[in-house]
């Protein structure tokens, strides 16, 4: 099982902005060249199709497409692969947030 992490800025009291909007967002991957936006999060199973619709940025790494989905103010990963892990890091320093378990 993959664990899953938020990218938030909740934790700081003093950020005014806590809440990493769709904008900043959008303006901050459209600058990195190994990300694109979706709506639709399209799983597909042994036996089964499954579209999730919201906000993701999408990483293409090596062989893997790794989601970044921006929901109520955060963004949220699962940790897929050990490269995930930089990777998210580098996101939260450029957004000015934290990353937490959950």
């Amino acid at each position: 099982m993959n664990q899953r992490f938020r990218i938030t800025r909740s934790m700081q009291e003093q950020n005014v902005e806590q809440s990493i909007t769709l904008e900043e967002c959008k303006e901050y991957f459209a600058s990195q060249p190994d990300f694109t936006y979706a709506q639709v999060l399209t799983v597909t199973g042994t036996e089964s199709t499954m579209s999730i619709d919201g906000d993701f940025f999408m990483w293409k790494h090596d062989n893997m497409e790794v989601p970044f989905r921006l929901y109520s103010g955060d963004l949220y990963v699962a940790i897929s692969s050990e490269a995930v892990v930089p990777k998210m890091i580098e996101i939260a320093t450029a957004l000015q947030a934290d990353i937490v378990e959950g």
